[in-house]
């Protein structure tokens, strides 16, 4: 399911019209990076958790020239699914 698709499924439920929910959505997730970019966590209970972790710093080959590089550690966005959406989903 791509974005369009979640707004017609939410306008549908709603009976809102599409312009409300791509509103509702594109205020949802804008609200979920910005907090993210804080270094907060975002947990919805029943359904998971958004949170970042840290990748350390690691070598790597460059496959063109076999170059090896440094990456650097940095932070990525991580979803963990709640036990009751885990549950759901493995049905």
């Amino acid at each position: 399911m791509n974005k369009l698709e979640l707004i017609e499924s939410v306008a549908k439920k709603t009976g809102q019209s599409k312009s409300v929910a791509r509103e509702v959505l594109d205020s949802l997730l804008d609200t979920v990076e910005q907090t993210l970019v804080c270094g907060h966590t975002i947990e919805i209970r029943g359904f998971g958790a958004f949170k970042l972790k840290r990748r350390e710093s690691q070598r790597a080959r460059n496959p063109r020239t076999g170059e090896t590089v440094e990456v650097p550690s940095r932070f990525v966005p991580v979803f963990k699914p709640s036990k009751k959406l885990a549950e759901k989903v493995d049905k």
